[in-house]
């Protein structure tokens, strides 16, 4: 192994990732990967623009979607063309920057996921629980304000977590068990002492993995509340019909990870578990959105509508 020293601290040229390992059929898995990285980007690309390109779509709400597409393409970039070329073309070593780059990535849009997803909970509750003061409450100015300080937080912390690492001495391995330079991984590796980066994995966990469902949990259960003192079956349907998405969503992000978390599996498992945990979300979320959103089925409807017409003008 090539080493670069500085004073006591080692760092390697190359980190190893070793992804999966003697498991049969992976390249067909890597062919599902291919294919979920293509939808996901295209998906969230075609949300993205709906969104920009038609004013009525300008409410907080849809700036809450808006700002997720953003994070699911940009962790969609970190995580699936890395996995592919690591392994397909066999080139499993990554440079140490690289690998640090990669980190904060990935772990920077995951965390932009999270409390989206916790921001869109909160402009649910207040829609449901205060319809009269939502749009005092809640506007296009707060959620800009809002996410501009959660890109702002998250850009720290991550960048924090990240510049900690070159602190840490890798003398043993450079052998990384994982399918990407994840930060739980390296922060077992070191010759040397890690406290500091095991409190600051601690305190990421605490913020992005427990504290983002808590609030979640908290706000539907003020919903459920909220639904329970309206009189009518109907009007209950219809105010629940609102949170439907953005309940499949939240399912879709954290029951993956939260359950590829407790269980107990073999390492190939693992890898294809926290794998599916990360891919699949920013695939479903758009078709998500776009299938049980009435105003963002309507302008694609009239979008592929217009285009027949215009084809047809053509032809003619």
């Amino acid at each position: 192994m090539s080493l670069s020293q500085n004073i006591s601290i080692v760092h390697p040229e190359y980190f190893f990732i070793t992804g999966l390992t003697d498991a049969p059929y992976s390249t067909y898995f890597y062919i599902f990967l291919f294919i979920i990285y293509i939808i996901s980007v295209i998906g969230n690309s075609i949300v993205l623009l709906i969104i920009a390109l038609h004013r009525s779509l300008h409410s907080p709400m849809y700036i809450g979607v808006f700002n997720l597409a953003l994070a699911d393409i940009g962790e969609t970039n970190a995580l699936i063309p890395n996995m592919i070329k690591h392994f397909v073309f066999d080139s499993q070593y990554i440079s140490y920057n690289a690998c640090l780059a990669n980190m904060f990535f990935v772990n920077f849009f995951i965390t932009v996921q999270t409390y989206t997803l916790v921001v869109l909970a909160f402009d649910r509750f207040i829609a449901i629980c205060l319809p009269l003061r939502y749009n005092a409450i809640v506007n296009n100015k707060f959620m800009a304000i809002l996410f501009s300080v959660i890109w702002a937080f998250n850009t720290f912390l991550v960048t924090l977590s990240t510049s900690l690492m070159t602190r840490l001495s890798f003398c043993k391995s450079n052998v990384i068990e994982s399918w990407y330079c994840d930060y739980d991984r390296l922060v077992r590796m070191p010759c040397n002492d890690s406290s500091i980066n095991n409190v600051i994995a601690i305190l990421i966990q605490a913020f992005f993995l427990v504290a983002p469902p808590f609030i979640i949990v908290l706000s539907y259960l003020g919903i459920f509340i909220a639904l329970c003192k309206i009189t009518t079956w109907e009007g209950r349907f219809k105010a629940l019909k609102t949170c439907v998405s953005h309940l499949l969503v939240v399912g879709s992000f954290f029951l993956p990870i939260i359950s590829n978390i407790v269980s107990a599996s073999s390492a190939n498992a693992k890898i294809i578990g926290g794998t599916l945990s990360l891919t699949l979300p920013p695939m479903l979320n758009p078709i998500i959105y776009v299938l049980t959103t009435a105003k963002i089925k309507d302008l694609i409807r009239k979008m592929l509508n217009r285009s027949t017409q215009i084809r047809v003008n053509v032809s003619k």
